[in-house]
């Protein structure tokens, strides 16, 4: 299979200004994402998806290949993954006639990857074909059943209802629940030409907590500094 590994890494960002940028264990934080997509055996591209000139340097410094840069309508601060995604996958096409089978989304905001990681969910996609994708999970921190909606002043369950009363049994009686996390995604090319980032058949890669880094505050940097040392990457 060809296997594309897209880092996406936008130029704007409020919480951390030049966020991609900013020095994590003395490489730009989009240099780490890269770094991992290349140490993939089974990755055989690595493009970053931007919009800025700077993080293209660092993309292309890092190894990655930056052949285009990314329109400013899907720059913003609300912009999905999918557009993003159908771009890349449009413009390799029609520029090169490259289609890949699997895409790997290497988010920069979440840096933390071991050796094997990609590998691994890669060859798990590969290996279940009626699976449309992959993602990487890990225990949730808190789980939903005792989480609320608040509506004109009262307490609504998130889950469940106030007859079932789940909110009111103990923790360890509830259903075991998994946290999303941005550390790996793994989607059939076809999927997201279709107009999905997941499709409707997900994988689960269950991964430690401690990869669980998503750096949006200043303070998170240090957190993912801890992180990537602990993961054997410094």
């Amino acid at each position: 299979m060809e296997v594309l590994a897209v880092v996406p890494a936008r130029g704007g960002s409020k919480g951390i200004p030049g966020k991609n940028l900013v020095e994590v264990c003395g490489r730009p934080l989009v240099a780490w994402s890269v770094a991992a997509g290349l140490a993939a055996s089974t990755v055989d591209r690595v493009v970053v998806s931007t919009d800025d000139a700077d993080i293209a340097a660092a993309g292309r410094a890092a190894g990655a290949e930056v052949p285009f840069l990314r329109p400013e309508s899907l720059a913003g601060d609300l912009v999905a993954d999918l557009p993003v995604f159908q771009h890349v996958l449009e413009r390799l096409a029609a520029d090169e006639g490259y289609e890949p089978d699997l895409v790997v989304q290497l988010r920069p905001t979440s840096p933390v990857r071991p050796a094997g990681l990609i590998d691994d969910g890669v060859g798990r996609l590969a290996g279940e074909p009626s699976a449309d994708s992959l993602r990487a999970v890990c225990p949730a921190p808190s789980t939903p059943y005792k989480m609320w909606r608040i509506d004109d002043g009262w307490l609504d369950p998130l889950l469940g209802t106030v007859d079932d009363e789940l909110f009111n049994r103990p923790r360890q009686t509830l259903p075991p629940v998994h946290w999303q996390i941005g550390t790996l995604d793994v989607i059939r090319a076809p999927v997201i030409r279709a107009g999905s980032m997941s499709g409707r058949r997900i994988l689960a890669l269950e991964v430690d907590a401690s990869l669980a880094v998503d750096i949006d505050r200043p303070e998170d940097i240090e957190r993912a500094a801890r992180a990537l040392a602990g993961a054997g990457l410094v």
